[in-house]
């Protein structure tokens, strides 16, 4: 494991919302930090476009600031108008000088539509209207489609039309916000966080764990990284636009070798893009697409894209491919056995590919003419039939089935709680608490982190095994009834992967901790360690606690509800069975209405 040198942990630094330019404080602060821990990953631009920031006038760099945070690049000057900035006018004059903002961009037909009002398009784009055949009355939509039929020609504003109606307002573009995605992107390591994070802290809405970490500890560590990373979400966005997919798996970067992260993105975008593929009749690319997000890191602990894996199989199969998909799934079989005898403490997870195989093999087996092998299904869970009254809110409308089966079966001596993946995963989460947010290399490196950023890389447990092994071993003396309610009271509010702290309370937690067996909870957190980002989510919706039960029995129950016409998903089948191998009671219930079965 490698070293990093001691720190103090770092608390989210937001500006008091009190002062007008809050934002403008953020945002610096972030290109402060860029610059002190990642000066290496800066090209000659970036740089100069920081200290530049500087020399600007305060009301310029506000106002610079408030379109970096809003959506899009382009921007009506009537939309710039803020409070705290006094001039809005001349501080854009500073920002066009300064070549941070383009005064009269090209706009295609799309932004053009996306900044023009429906009675300011009808007189800008008379002509073609009119060319088009539209009626005068036709909407945004209508127009549109049928506008942009023909070639989309980028131009000036005032070279679409009349732009009388428009008073002399303009539409700026934004040029410089490619950089300021790049310099949000090294600062968190993502670009699912945005600047709204600052204010959501300041609130109080978000609060995140203080966790130390040294300045070398930085999600990039390289300029080539921050670029590939870039390029795959673009390329993911392109494909959420509807681009096709052969022209976006023609543009994949590789990734340099060893760079599990990346890979396991890389992995990710070729899945979605076989998705895609597959929709959209191009098999032999979906099939291709499969192949290589296989060949990448994936998301398992093994290697490889477990669902890709998996969907490749089944479209083999779907093309009468029976023969490719038998060799290979058999290859499938003979390589995780070899891991299943090299690795044992990690046999479940590969849970879902185990789970495909044992439906698949069979059926193809027959398809060829094979000898069927001799298998043992295993029993079914408990089923109950209940046959209830759909219960109405006090508003007048009607409630789950969950909360229907909590009213039917609860009572004082035995309640009944709606907890589905909160309540096994938060004692999970609140007794390794501090396994989770270690201070390892790489996992916390700005302070806004909700978990640690390797959580969903093969190596999250194994860089953690003896933190979690400590923390589990206070299943054996009873310390974890301490631990766990400690760190509720500690904890409380802070972010967390496992800890969804709306859905836990400190009875739930008294009951649950005084009627759970610790054996059951070592085994139900050891699966979760076997797949963490797999296994968070299947759990049963309740759990009754039977504090009068015998000795004999169990003191609780899981109950997994179905309503009519729905079905376990796989996850869901996953958990009943390891809850019956290791003696943990839980139920399926399956919920007629009343009033349905009367009428039927």
């Amino acid at each position: 494991m490698n070293s990093i040198s001691p720190v103090a942990p770092v608390a989210p630094v937001t500006a008091s919302l009190d002062d007008p330019f809050y934002y403008l404080a953020n945002f610096r602060f972030v290109l402060g930090w860029v610059s002190e821990r990642h000066d290496d990953l800066l090209d000659d631009g970036e740089r100069r476009f920081i200290a530049d920031l500087d020399a600007l006038p305060r009301a310029s760099q506000a106002l610079l600031v408030r379109m970096v945070m809003r959506k899009g690049e382009h921007f009506r000057t009537t939309k710039l108008v803020y409070a705290e900035i006094d001039d809005a006018a001349v501080a854009l004059d500073a920002l066009v000088d300064a070549g941070w903002v383009e005064a009269d961009p090209v706009l295609s037909l799309g932004e053009l539509f996306r900044q023009l009002r429906l009675a300011e398009l009808r007189r800008v784009l008379a002509s073609e209207i009119a060319a088009a055949g539209l009626p005068a009355s036709a909407g945004k939509a209508t127009m549109y489609q049928a506008l942009s039929r023909r070639p989309d020609t980028p131009r000036r504003l005032a070279d679409w039309g009349d732009v009388a109606a428009l008073q002399g307002e303009r539409v700026v573009r934004l040029s410089i916000m490619a950089i300021c995605d790049r310099l949000r992107l090294m600062f968190f390591g993502n670009l699912r966080q945005d600047w709204s994070e600052f204010v959501l802290a300041e609130l109080g809405l978000q609060r995140f764990e203080r966790v130390g970490f040294s300045p070398e500890s930085r999600a990039f560590s390289s300029r080539d990284e921050v670029d590939i990373y870039l390029a795959l979400h673009r390329l993911r966005e392109r494909l959420e636009e509807g681009e096709l997919p052969e022209t976006l798996h023609a543009e994949m970067p590789m990734v340099p070798k060893g760079n599990a992260w990346l890979d396991e993105r890389r992995a990710r975008l070729l899945y979605r893009l076989g998705q895609a593929a597959e929709r959209g009749g191009q098999q032999a690319l979906a099939l291709q697409a499969y192949g290589e997000a296989d060949s990448g890191g994936g998301g398992g602990v093994r290697g490889g894209h477990v669902d890709a894996r998996i969907r490749r199989l089944r479209l083999l199969e779907r093309l009468g491919e029976h023969g490719r998909a038998f060799e290979l799934a058999s290859v499938m079989v003979a390589r995780k056995e070899a891991l299943d005898k090299k690795t044992p403490h990690e046999k479940a997870t590969d849970e879902r590919e185990s789970q495909a195989l044992e439906r698949l093999l069979p059926r193809l087996r027959r398809r060829l003419g094979l000898a069927p092998q001799p298998r043992q299904a295993p029993p079914p869970p408990e089923r109950w039939d209940l046959c209830v009254k759909r219960p109405i809110s006090d508003e007048g409308w009607p409630l789950g089935v969950e909360r229907a089966v909590c009213a039917h079966l609860g009572t004082p001596q035995a309640p009944v709680h709606y907890v589905e993946n909160a309540l096994i995963t938060g004692l999970f989460g609140l007794l390794c608490w501090p396994a989770i947010f270690a201070p390892l290399p790489g996992a916390f490196f700005h302070p806004f982190h909700s978990g640690p950023a390797d959580l969903n890389r093969a190596d999250f447990v194994s860089r953690r095994r003896e933190r979690f092994k400590a923390c589990l071993a206070q299943l054996d003396d009873g310390r974890y009834h301490d631990t766990i309610l400690e760190t509720w009271q500690c904890k409380r509010g802070l972010a967390s992967p496992f800890v969804h702290w709306e859905a836990l309370n400190e009875g739930l937690l008294l009951q649950a901790l005084a009627n759970i067996p610790a054996t059951h909870l070592r085994a139900c957190f050891t699966r979760l360690l076997l797949d963490p980002r797999a296994n968070r989510a299947g759990l049963p919706d309740l759990i009754q606690f039977l504090p009068e039960a015998d000795v004999a029995s169990a003191a609780y129950r899981l109950i997994e509800v179905k309503g009519p016409g729905d079905r376990l998903q796989d996850n869901q089948i996953r958990w009943l069975a390891y809850f019956r191998s290791h003696g943990i009671p839980a139920v399926v219930c399956h919920v007629t209405w009343q009033d349905e079965a009367v009428g039927s």
